[in-house]
């Protein structure tokens, strides 16, 4: 049933500087049996902390090109937006 209705997984963390970020977006993309199977589209890369230790980083795309969504962000016509978003992360 879950699989069935959510496609998207936003998780936000509370990182040690204080700060909440958006740590992974993540795609269920189906089950086998009584396992999600879940696939992340982006990753949050930490690549330091700034002169007042606040944590510098980065939204990363892990490469996934077409998500399991796709036809459905073209049909409410998202898919150019979600192209551009998942290029824009790419390393």
């Amino acid at each position: 049933m879950i699989v069935g209705s959510v496609d998207v997984i936003i998780q936000a963390e509370r990182l040690r500087d204080g700060s909440r970020k958006i740590t992974n977006i993540t795609e269920v993309i189906g089950s086998e049996g009584d396992t999600i199977i879940t696939q992340d589209l982006l990753v949050f890369q930490i690549d330091g902390e700034d002169e007042s230790g606040r944590i510098r980083g980065k939204h990363v795309g892990t490469g996934i090109a077409r998500p399991g969504f796709w036809d459905r962000a073209r049909y409410f016509g998202l898919n150019h937006e979600l192209a551009e978003a998942l290029d824009a992360a790419q390393p």
